[in-house]
């Protein structure tokens, strides 16, 4: 299994703290060994740092925890691959645009026939992985219902919890999913989230020997949310999500969600 980690905030804000934990997990406190990626977004658009390295070795992503790059949405994951040989191009998250955005997603789980219980007509994948797959197969479902003219957000992200639910039916899929605005989680198994707001506290990581004062390091009004596949510090509350549970965030606060009850099957 893979690890997700993303971000939401209402201000421009650097993940270098909860990166530093993660990237931990890919290779030294974890067995994430098969490559990780991070996306972060200024306005419309976005920059991606990649790499089929074990995250923990990685001098790219030593760069990424001491360059604080800020942003109001994050998405990041560290790889132990089970679809797909470990490259470039099957290292998430993976970038695709639709209507005038760059959609950026990323999965930790296995889904089983994914080629024939999800196919693709419109949106290719570039690498082999189960996760791209789905991500383009999402893709072309928002395509072929939507068409050309995006609908309003409660109606576009209701319809993507329906397909992570019909995709959850394949296996295990935490799914992470952004647009820039809007920061969507599905939970299939396994993920968790905090939202940091005033009165600001400090925070320790489990995996690395850091802490920070969030009071020095914010304003009173500033909002971060971030979600984990695990908890990465030991000294603040995190939530658990529920199987078929999805959230949407938008600049920090969680403004939507949902828990979808039974099994939906896929499209075929």
């Amino acid at each position: 299994m893979c690890e997700l980690l993303a971000m939401s905030a209402n201000v421009p804000t650097d993940i270098c703290f909860s990166f530093s934990g993660l990237m931990q997990r890919g290779g030294n406190t974890g067995p994430h060994r098969d490559g990780w990626g991070v996306t972060f977004y200024e306005g419309k658009g976005c920059r991606s740092f990649k790499d089929p390295m074990p995250s923990a070795q990685s001098p790219i992503a030593e760069l990424v925890t001491k360059y604080p790059m800020k942003s109001e949405a994050v998405v990041c994951h560290i790889r132990q691959a089970n679809s797909g040989a470990v490259n470039l191009e099957n290292t998430h998250p993976f970038i695709r645009q639709m209507w005038g955005r760059n959609w950026t997603y990323a999965h930790n789980g296995q889904l089983k026939d994914f080629t024939t219980e999800l196919p693709i007509q419109f949106h290719l994948p570039i690498g082999t992985t189960d996760s791209e797959h789905a991500f383009c197969w999402i893709l072309d479902q928002l395509h072929i219902t939507f068409g050309a003219k995006q609908p309003d957000y409660k109606t576009l992200f209701s319809f993507i919890a329906n397909l992570a639910s019909q995709i959850d039916t394949l296996g295990v899929a935490n799914i992470i999913i952004t647009d820039g605005e809007y920061l969507f989680a599905y939970c299939s198994n396994n993920l968790h989230w905090l939202t940091r707001r005033a009165p600001f506290g400090q925070a320790s990581l489990i995996d690395a020997e850091v802490a920070v004062d969030f009071k020095k390091e914010t304003t009173a009004n500033d909002v971060v949310s971030v979600i984990a596949t695990q908890p990465l510090t030991d000294d603040e509350t995190w939530h658990k999500m529920s199987a078929g549970q999805w959230q949407l965030f938008c600049l920090g606060e969680l403004v939507d969600g949902a828990l979808i009850a039974g099994k939906l099957t896929a499209n075929k």
